[in-house]
């Protein structure tokens, strides 16, 4: 009996159970506590893993060779985007998107078996990796196995046929007004715990399912995996309330993008975060980044967004911003200044790894100095010149890091204010400095500094 078939036997039996029911409306009384969250993300980092263009080979084997590698550099959660096997019909490209999942419970064969991915997954366990993988909750697939096995699935538009978002003509709709489909989505997701031990999920556009389905899934799935890492895409203040630990920071993202493009100061920065304080509860974790999949794939980020020199500061500002979950994409270290493309084989070219030992210094940092952790404080630090310089102290449990970034293409020499006085480790230029509230800093275009105490 294949895999497939014996999650479908004892789904149905779950889905019998539970199909005249509706979701409870105390249902919320379930979801995790503000500022609850895995322990093993409070001081850590995320590497987004595209499978198919990390190597010539592009499988889940050939990837196993960059695990020491990856392990040196400091990486400690492993995200892979979607593994599952990619529809055929009205597919994009040669390969397909990812994104347009044939088969929820199966292993896309272009990466390798299911065997191939357990033993990945248990190797980058024994190296302290956690492994989360993508969820594709909104869409399936154009021809996705439930198409015709349950077809009350899928959205039908008005002439009966199935309905899709935007331009993605190779995805269908999912109907989350069935009760039976939540049933059977929360079985797939707990498949892949329970057979393969995976650590969590990113789940993809997340903002665009309903809460409700969430704050049923994130407590159901808690009762296989209490510790689970669950990451929304999504940047709207609900998905924490649904029990997300972790949401994107597309809006400090999109405000980086103006100052590194010089459309807008440095202060410009201080609304997000205001955006933040105001609108997300209190403690809200956010991923930031300089660049991902689709940042690369569609908007040339981060060789064209943050070229050459630019990229530094604000890879600094997204290792060691308040709340931070950082992501580094396949390829920044390298770093490979293209982009990679989505529906066809497109190799990333490993060779130099030139900012390996960049990010090496501030993923050390991070894990060693408790200051970094998502719940260390947070205090804007003023400067003579707050248009170009940016600068913060973060502190928790007696330490502190203290971040001074030049967020303009000229030189910069400024005066900063703050409790940031005593002695620390310039971690970027290896030696220890005495520092004084209130002293001066001469920054170079882009330049940064980041001192740990």
């Amino acid at each position: 009996m294949t895999i497939q078939r014996i999650l479908c036997s004892a789904a149905v039996t779950a889905l019998l159970l539970s199909a005249c029911k509706l979701m409870p409306k105390e249902e919320n009384k379930q979801t995790e506590t503000t500022g609850s969250y895995p322990s093993f993300i409070t001081q850590s980092n995320i590497y987004e893993v595209n499978v198919r263009q990390y190597t010539p080979e592009g499988t889940f084997k050939a990837f196993e060779a960059h695990l020491p590698r990856l392990k040196e550099m400091g990486v400690e959660i492993l995200w892979f985007m979607p593994i599952t096997p990619i529809s055929e019909v009205d597919r994009k490209g040669k390969l397909g998107s990812y994104y347009a999942v044939q088969d929820y419970t199966a292993v896309n064969p272009e990466f390798g078996t299911l065997d191939d991915w357990k033993n990945l997954v248990n190797k980058a366990h024994e190296l302290g990796f956690k492994v989360i993988t993508d969820w594709v909750a909104n869409h399936t697939g154009a021809d996705n196995r439930w198409i015709k096995s349950n077809p009350d699935f899928f959205v039908k538009k008005a002439d009966g046929t199935l309905a899709f978002a935007f331009d993605w003509s190779d995805t269908r709709d999912l109907n989350f007004a069935n009760p039976l489909l939540h049933d059977s989505m929360i079985n797939a997701m707990k498949y892949w715990l329970t057979e393969t031990k995976i650590d969590g999920f990113r789940c993809d556009v997340a903002g665009e399912v309903p809460r409700s389905f969430w704050q049923h899934c994130i407590a159901e799935l808690k009762k296989t995996k209490p510790d689970i890492f669950m990451l929304a895409e999504a940047d709207v203040a609900w998905i924490h309330d649904a029990g997300f630990n972790a949401s994107y920071g597309w809006d400090g993202f999109a405000k980086m993008k103006k100052v590194a493009n010089g459309e807008a100061s440095a202060k410009l920065l201080d609304t997000s975060l205001m955006k933040l304080e105001e609108t997300f509860v209190p403690g809200a974790i956010k991923m930031y980044f300089t660049s991902n999949h689709d940042e690369n794939s569609w908007n040339k980020a981060d060789y064209a967004t943050m070229p050459g020199a630019v990229h530094a500061p604000f890879a600094v500002l997204s290792q060691t911003w308040k709340n931070t979950l950082p992501l580094i994409y396949s390829g920044q270290e390298e770093p490979f200044l293209d982009s990679i493309s989505f529906f066809y084989k497109d190799t990333i070219a490993f060779a130099k790894f030139e900012r390996a030992a960049f990010y090496k210094t501030l993923l050390t940092l991070r894990k060693n100095n408790p200051a970094l952790a998502v719940d260390a404080s947070y205090q804007k630090l003023v400067s003579s010149n707050d248009d170009a310089v940016y600068s913060y102290l973060r502190e928790k449990n007696g330490r502190k890091v203290f971040v001074v970034l030049n967020l303009s293409g000229a030189p910069q020499t400024v005066t900063i204010k703050g409790n940031f006085g005593g002695e620390a480790d310039n971690i970027f230029a290896g030696k220890k400095e005495k520092l004084n509230d209130g002293q001066q800093f001469a920054l170079a275009p882009w330049g940064y500094a980041v001192y740990s105490y």
